[in-house]
């Protein structure tokens, strides 16, 4: 993987760049769909390639490895066989799923035994075969199995995290740089900063994986419960450190004004599900605002979805016929709303690359986030 940084803001740390893979290219900053098994929510490749213009997308290695499994994976070729899927892959190490289990699961110096969510088989995961599986699975960015904090951890709990998290990123690297790749492609390993929410275990963290010097780097452990304000302080603290010259990945983050505040800080990678879990339940991120669809307001509102057309879905369709979809419980609704909302996501981040470029991305910065915010 090789990271080339063509312009940083004057005024804001944001930065535009390109990350090239052997799947392809990945301009920066940049949004990635998150296809936790394989595939996003009600959206096909054809629309993700073609309308949404995704460049790269999320697998995740806790469900890969319990569905289809890791035999299936081998013998497809990896998960880029397996779901035709031809640019760029990154999977999370599914150190956050195994978090999520909190009753089902125990962790100890070893790894983290817990329960299969589906039929509550007992699984391990070490740091070793967390990265034998990424192997198996195949994609081109990996990241490193890691403990992820509750956002409202008391210092003493965060500490001892971070403590066992940077003993498992040591034996993630040794894994990985004593491996080598399963089909044909290069594979590249992005350790996570944890910390939670205290700077100076954030500064130790970020230090820490410097020493592995690797292509690019992870944030880990916020926006799960903290104020928006102490995220962004743990970001600039991070980024303050974290090489210059490396892409920087702020993990499951997040709502459109905080995707806008953290490119400011000097992101240049993000994931969340909130574009489909979110328009699946009909609420959409425009260019104008936030849209409720069920709201009665757009019973007879025959507008397009959003004005500026950022797919096909917009134009195509108008609003009252989206909440009639949504409220006569058809299909047809949250993969509209899924599509938009992903369509609007990379396109956003597509002009925050081009006013980076222009030079004048905090003016059009402060404006957006005030329109993206605005509920309709």
């Amino acid at each position: 993987m090789d990271f080339k940084l063509l312009k940083t803001d004057s005024q804001t740390s944001a930065r535009a760049g390109i990350i090239t893979t052997d799947h392809g290219k990945i301009e920066t900053p940049i949004f990635m769909p998150v296809g936790t098994v394989g595939s996003v929510k009600g959206v096909s490749h054809r629309e993700l390639e073609n309308d949404i213009n995704a460049q790269i997308i999320l697998g995740n290695t806790y469900h890969l490895y319990l569905r289809p499994g890791l035999d299936v994976l081998k013998q497809a070729g990896g998960l880029h066989e397996f779901s035709s899927w031809n640019r760029p892959i990154l999977t999370d190490s599914g150190g956050y799923q195994v978090f999520s289990l909190a009753d089902m699961r125990k962790l100890t110096a070893q790894g983290a035994s817990f329960r299969s969510h589906i039929d509550g088989s007992p699984h391990l995961f070490t740091p070793e075969n967390v990265m034998d599986i990424q192997r198996i699975i195949g994609a081109d960015i990996v990241m490193a199995f890691d403990e992820c904090p509750p956002g409202n951890a008391d210092y003493e709990y965060a500490r001892k995290s971070l403590d066992l998290t940077e003993k498992w990123l040591e034996r993630c690297v040794q894994r990985f740089d004593t491996t080598e790749p399963l089909y044909g492609h290069s594979q590249t390993l992005f350790p996570i900063v944890q910390g939670c929410v205290y700077p100076d275990l954030r500064k130790r963290a970020a230090e820490n994986v410097q020493k592995y010097n690797r292509d690019g780097y992870a944030i880990g452990g916020l926006s799960v419960g903290e104020p928006a304000e102490v995220m962004y302080q743990m970001v600039e603290v991070v980024n303050g450190i974290l090489p210059k010259s490396k892409p920087r990945y702020l993990m499951g983050v997040g709502t459109p004004e905080n995707i806008l505040q953290s490119i400011a800080l000097g992101i240049d990678m993000f994931d969340c599900v909130m574009p489909t879990r979110n328009g699946r339940n009909g609420m959409l991120f425009t260019s104008e605002g936030i849209i409720n669809i069920r709201n009665k307001k757009w019973q007879a509102d025959f507008s397009p979805i959003d004005p500026f057309g950022l797919t096909f879905v917009d134009s195509r369709y108008t609003k009252a016929y989206l909440r009639h979809l949504f409220i006569a419980g058809e299909m047809l609704g949250p993969q509209i709303a899924s599509i938009h909302n992903l369509g609007f996501y990379l396109w956003l981040v597509g002009e925050a690359r081009k006013h980076i470029v222009e030079g004048d991305f905090l003016q059009w910065k402060n404006a957006m986030v005030k329109k993206v915010s605005k509920r309709l």
